[in-house]
Parts: C-alpha cells; structure tokens; sequence
C-alpha cells in the first residue's frame, strides 16, 4: 500500500469512526450532565419548601414546548420524583434528599467515566494525526526508502 493510500485510509478513519465517537461520547456527557442539574433543582426546589414549611405549594408545571400551568398542591408534604424508564416514586422530602444525593453521585461517576473515554478518544486522534505527520513525511523519500519503512 503507497503512502498516499494509506493517508487517505487514518483520514477517513478519523473522519468516519473517531470523530463520530468523541461526539457520541460529549452528547451523551451533556445529556447527564442536564440530568444532574435538573436533579439539583429540585433538591433546591425541596429544601426551599422546607425553610418555608409550607404544606401547600403553588406551582408553575411545564407542559412542553415551553407552555406552563399554573398548579396548586395541596399537600406538598411528598412528592413523587422520576426515577427512569417513566416510573415515579414517591418520597417525602427527607427520602427525596437522599434519593438525589445518590443520584448524583452515580451521574458524577458516569460523568467522570465519559469524560475520560471522551480523552482516549481524543488520544487517538492525536496519534493517527501523528502517524499521518509521518507518513506525508514519507512521501519525499525515494521509492527505495519507501518499501524499508512498509
């Protein structure tokens, strides 16, 4: 295989395969990172309700697409937070508290476990990057040299 052909081949690998992943791998760090602040607003949304020691709560509700509703809970005294795949538990302040506090800490863990992919990734971009380097710089050698290195 000549030098040229196999530029072409790190430079669609790159393009078509690692690019691709490291993309992968940032989206699906966002995704838990939105995940983890929408855990820590209602861990303030809870402690809020708790300096005030209110048993009721008006509320706005997001409907989606940025539509709201007004919502009157007459007994905020427990709330049911989502817990995956579409289930709702229901917790009273204390248990929800504690409920987030160990949803967080898995989501930082997972945080930390993409971020790190995310540098392998990276890694190896800058190491076919590197190979590439080398192979343009093979191209100006003789054709004899060439076939010592392959």
């Amino acid at each position: 295989m000549t030098p040229g052909a196999k530029v072409l081949q790190y430079e669609t690998f790159i393009n078509e395969v690692l690019k691709r992943d490291l993309q992968k791998v940032l989206e699906q760090r966002d995704a838990v990172y939105e995940k983890m602040a929408q855990y820590l607003q209602l861990k303030n949304t809870i402690k809020s309700i708790q300096e005030t020691d209110s048993k009721e709560l008006k509320t706005d509700v997001d409907l989606g697409c940025n539509f709201y509703v007004q919502a009157h809970v007459p007994d905020a005294s427990k709330i049911y937070v989502a817990v995956g795949y579409g289930f709702f538990v229901e917790f009273t302040h204390a248990e929800a508290l504690k409920f987030i506090e160990k949803k967080t800490n898995q989501l930082t863990e997972y945080t930390e476990v993409l971020t790190k992919d995310a540098a392998k990734i990276k890694a190896n971009i800058r190491m076919v990057l590197e190979g590439l380097r080398e192979l343009q710089g093979l191209k100006d050698l003789p054709e004899d040299r060439r076939r010592e290195v392959f």
